[in-house]
């Protein structure tokens, strides 16, 4: 289980759609400028039953530099994206849980 590039989503969107891998590219391409631009003018971004993007502002906090622990250190506050999941997302995270409890507990039960 590794990560899905951009590739393998311009490949994927090629074959659902039937396009050729360079209009998928075009239409990725696109599809995340348009997310960026989104972002950049603080826009929330809402799919339904898939989630929302939202732009939000991370507090100042303080954090440890793990080199020299007993100094610590003001992380300053800073723009982020946040992602809430929609129905089917929550649905799919929902069993992938399951998934991974049950892994989990098959490891433990093994040593």
């Amino acid at each position: 289980m590794g990560n899905l590039t951009r590739r393998d989503l311009v490949v994927q969107v090629a074959e659902e759609t039937k396009l050729p891998q360079q209009q998928a590219a075009k239409v990725l391409g696109s599809l995340l400028q348009i997310l960026m631009k989104s972002f950049g003018s603080r826009q929330n971004i809402e799919l339904r039953n898939f989630g929302v993007f939202e732009v939000a502002l991370r507090r100042a906090r303080v954090g440890r530099n793990p080199r020299s622990p007993g100094r610590d250190i003001t992380i300053p506050p800073r723009a982020v994206v946040r992602f809430k999941p929609g129905k089917q997302v929550k649905r799919i995270l929902q069993k992938v849980t399951k998934e991974l409890l049950e892994e989990e507990a098959g490891k433990k039960s093994s040593r």
